[in-house]
């Protein structure tokens, strides 16, 4: 399991681990590494969210001042820096200390995520309002629900490619393939035998030739065609990314998921000034308002993707792509709720959102591909 977590403690929002999968690798390993993503995203998320208004336990000694900076101790916590009064010097406790960073968002948990599926127009007025201790933050909710959501899609498979598969169906097409220049080839026979012109015969025996040609350089491994190859008019960079995806594709799928998983947090910059066009003129609604609306709501759609991948890997196939008609109807809710506009004005710009949505969306995967394979 390649983690690095000094590497993800030092990188912009802490986002740098190892995503990629090298396909030589037994399935084991890869869900090993689908953990090692969620284990990630929980302390990242832990680390970024305030502690302010949670309960602490008590512990078995009281010291009069903080350990950490000398203050004198009035409550559980210290007044200066906000240590805890009682500080744990036990492997047990350690242990626990590793759990609740984790997984533990104490409270904010079961209040923040009913109200991000049901109420999220609510949920975004209120934080903005300065409600913080009360929900989990946006930026903490987005670290978890992003490496939970590649966590999830590694283990059940989705975001693999299924070699095998694509090898069968290789053998298979050049099968039919052969099957068919043997029956040309015997046309083209009978038709010599009885002076007939074989031109159009030739012809197709040729294209299937060529055909049986770009199949053997797929079971090869090299499964990317292109007419690039020896071209000079195409640019050099763009010759050395198709000679490097048609020598190790496995290798390249598996840098793009890398870097989408790393920039996953180019989705708010990429979102936000889209969001900010549907309020132009509404100067009371400023840029920070706008990111916490898309943190929350790219929030909600990655978890809408980790049910579906669940969903999926359970055989219900059939539910999950209900989960598709669900994102219009929760832009529509936390627009309304979050801007307080009525129903006309909510629904003519979540038509306009989900536009947006797309384009955005574009742009990150176009960035993910040139990323992971330049």
């Amino acid at each position: 399991m390649r983690l690095a977590m000094a590497n993800a403690l030092a990188s912009p929002l802490g986002l740098r681990h190892r995503a990629g999968i090298w396909w030589d690798q037994g399935d084991a390993m890869d869900e090993l590494e689908g953990i090692g993503e969620a284990v990630t995203g929980g302390l990242l998320a832990r680390a970024v969210e305030p502690a302010a208004g949670e309960a602490g336990a008590d512990g078995h000694t009281h010291e009069r001042n903080c350990l950490n900076c000398g203050t004198a101790l009035t409550g559980p916590y210290c007044s200066a820096c906000g240590q805890k009064a009682h500080v744990h010097r036990s492997l047990r406790a350690f242990m626990g200390d590793f759990v609740a960073g984790l997984l533990n968002f104490e409270g904010k948990f079961w209040r923040t995520l009913p109200m991000l599926a049901w109420c999220p127009g609510d949920l975004t007025r209120r934080y903005i309002a300065g409600e913080r201790a009360r929900f989990i933050s946006p930026v903490a909710l987005y670290l978890f629900s992003v490496f939970l959501m590649f966590a999830v899609l590694k283990f059940t498979g989705a975001i693999d490619p299924d070699t095998e598969s694509m090898k069968s169906g290789v053998d298979t097409a050049m099968r039919e393939e052969r099957a068919q220049l043997v029956k040309l080839e015997m046309k083209r026979t009978t038709a010599l035998a009885a002076k007939q012109n074989v031109a159009a015969i030739n012809r197709k025996i040729a294209a299937q030739k060529e055909e049986l040609a770009q199949l053997d350089r797929v079971q090869k491994g090299q499964i990317i065609q292109t007419n690039l190859d020896g071209n000079d008019e195409a640019p050099r960079w763009v010759q050395d990314v198709v000679k490097r995806g048609q020598e190790n594709p496995g290798l390249m799928v598996a840098g793009v998921q890398d870097a989408a998983s790393k920039y996953s947090w180019l989705l708010i910059p990429f979102s936000v000034p889209f969001l900010w066009l549907l309020f132009p003129l509404r100067r009371r609604y400023r840029l920070y308002d706008h990111t916490v609306f898309v943190t929350y709501s790219l929030s909600f759609m990655m978890m809408l993707v980790i049910a579906g991948g669940l969903l999926v890997a359970a055989g219900a196939t059939g539910i999950a792509s209900l989960l598709f008609f669900v994102p219009p109807i929760h832009m529509y809710r936390q627009l309304k709720g979050a801007y307080s506009l009525s129903r006309t004005s909510a629904l003519l710009r979540t038509l306009a959102l989900v536009t947006f949505a797309f384009i955005a969306g574009t742009l990150f995967f176009v960035t993910a591909v040139a990323i992971g394979v330049l």
